[in-house]
């Protein structure tokens, strides 16, 4: 019979065992240093694992070498830095060695969120055409595999594979597109690191201190201390009734009937769900620390539909967080508009379109034009792709090109029209097949109605004879809108309302 000092000694033992570190005499590099691997150019690169105390580790990299001596049972060197190109042999050796080949320096890039960017290539509207032509050496992607945690962990299992026809059929879709698309336009290697789960919270992919950002975010720490506390005391009780129905077993011929009282698995610990706070941070996001990237792309937001309010403060708290734990200032962070949808509001695209206002170095893909009324996944996954590489390129690269649709900035009302300004306006504004539709216009009742709207240069009048003095204007304020104002470049406007709620 197995009392509870036991257990807890036993349990300790196998936490002991399973985490490898100390004691171990292998050198284990973590999993994001291995065969194929692309490192980010022009900046100092970290590198890091698992070794003995004590033990030396020497990391080389095309000439390059750096040495450090593990403490605690880590280690973490920097590499200098280096331009794009290779392939390279990377050699880890301590008393042992690990010879890593087809090492690419280059672009890096991180590839997060919910099921629209986990989505794979094989389900994309065009997968056959593109997956046939798929042979991009020097594309590659490292996908996580997934993990929930209540403490940020060291490792993490994936691996990187080589974009090819055979391969490209299993990348999330979004970071394909994304990654081919930049190769192209700046010809250096490209890697895509695939951190997304499907259904998941923004909450859940932000870090415990991350909401100490603001006092709205408060009750998501308070939530998990209360859950993980309430865990503590279940398993506790647990193991007791377990003893003491073991110890009554022990002295009668057949044990007793099974406690009521007692589940036959145990009580559910928090992590074991993606929508607990901080666990796919834990998971997913604090093994990639501190990998040298470049910035980061991320399509999520269905899950915080409902709170779309909420989703103001959250969405750029979770960005300063990953650029602070990251430590590599505010690198972009690209992110894309949630498409049309029935299930989902235009308070979501209004949340989002406002977080380009509160987090710099950002910018947003509108897929207003990429949506499925009647699937929460839609197909479209090329122009989101595209879209978020224009991005980044204007935004991490300093190109000069346009790489938004047009942004509402201000309005005024001259007698019974209201005249709208946008920002990414490009060569022009331009209704895209036939007059402009989508806008709407309402007086001091607060009643919207369907309104005329023309492009006069810049700007759009909007109007309506039923609203003599109006006061505010929207657009695309539909679960599904039908939208057609683009700028010259093809690129949609975004929704927005000019009453927007505080």
């Amino acid at each position: 019979m197995m009392t509870m000092p036991m257990i807890s000694r036993l349990i300790a033992l196998l936490v002991f065992l399973s985490s490898g570190v100390t004691g171990r005499a292998a050198v284990k590099p973590n999993p994001l240093f291995s065969d194929n691997a692309v490192l980010q150019q022009d900046t100092p690169v970290p590198v890091w694992g698992a070794a003995a105390d004590n033990e030396k580790v020497t990391v080389q990299l095309d000439g390059q070498q750096v040495s450090t001596t593990a403490k605690d049972g880590k280690w973490l060197v920097q590499l200098p830095s280096h331009k794009a190109g290779g392939p390279f042999t990377m050699t880890i050796t301590g008393q042992n060695t690990n010879s890593f080949t087809n090492i690419l320096v280059g672009e890096v890039w991180v590839c997060s969120g919910q099921s629209n960017m986990e989505f794979r290539l094989y389900r994309a509207s065009n997968a056959v055409a593109e997956i046939h032509t798929a042979n991009y050496p020097q594309l590659r992607m490292f996908t996580v595999y997934p993990k929930t945690a209540l403490n940020p962990c060291d490792e993490l299992v994936g691996k990187w594979m080589v974009c090819t026809p055979d391969t490209a059929a299993s990348f999330s879709a979004v970071g394909y597109y994304f990654g081919r698309d930049l190769l192209k336009a700046k010809s250096v290697p490209v890697g895509m690191i695939h951190s997304a789960v499907g259904g998941t919270p923004a909450q859940a992919w932000t870090s415990f201190s991350g909401f100490s950002m603001s006092p709205e975010l408060k009750f998501y720490s308070d939530a998990l201390i209360s859950s993980v506390a309430d865990y503590c005391k279940a398993l506790e009780t647990y193991w007791t009734v377990l003893n003491d129905y073991h110890a009554t077993g022990s002295s009668v011929p057949t044990a007793p009937p099974w406690p009521t009282n007692l589940p036959a698995s145990g009580p559910v610990s928090p992590s074991a769900s993606t929508q607990t706070p901080t666990v796919l941070y834990n998971g997913m996001i604090a093994p990639l620390l501190p990998y040298a990237i470049r910035g980061v792309i991320w399509y999520q937001g269905e899950s915080n539909a409902a709170q779309a309010r909420l989703y103001r403060t959250l969405f750029p708290a979770m960005i300063a967080d990953w650029r602070l734990k990251w430590g590599r200032g505010d690198f972009p962070f690209l992110f894309t508009q949630i498409a049309p949808y029935v299930g989902m509001p235009p308070e979501i695209r209004e949340a989002q379109l406002l977080t380009l206002g509160k987090s710099t170095n950002t910018a947003m893909a509108v897929t207003t034009d990429a949506g499925d009324a009647n699937d929460i996944h839609p197909k479209k996954k090329e122009p989101v792709g595209q879209r978020l590489a224009l991005a980044a390129r204007a935004v991490a690269y300093g190109e000069k090109i346009e790489h938004s649709g047009p942004l509402y900035e201000s309005m005024r009302i001259d007698a019974n029209k209201v005249i709208l300004n946008f920002s990414h306006t490009g060569s022009g504004l331009l209704a895209k097949d036939g007059e402009l539709k989508g806008f709407s216009i309402a007086g001091a009742d607060g009643k919207f109605v369907s309104a005329k709207a023309e492009i006069n240069q810049d700007t759009v009048v909007v109007s309506a004879p039923s609203v003599s003095a109006p006061t505010a204007v929207r657009y695309g304020w539909e679960n599904v809108p039908d939208l057609n104002l683009v700028n010259k470049e093809g690129l949609p406007a975004s929704p927005f309302r000019t009453d927007i709620v505080p």
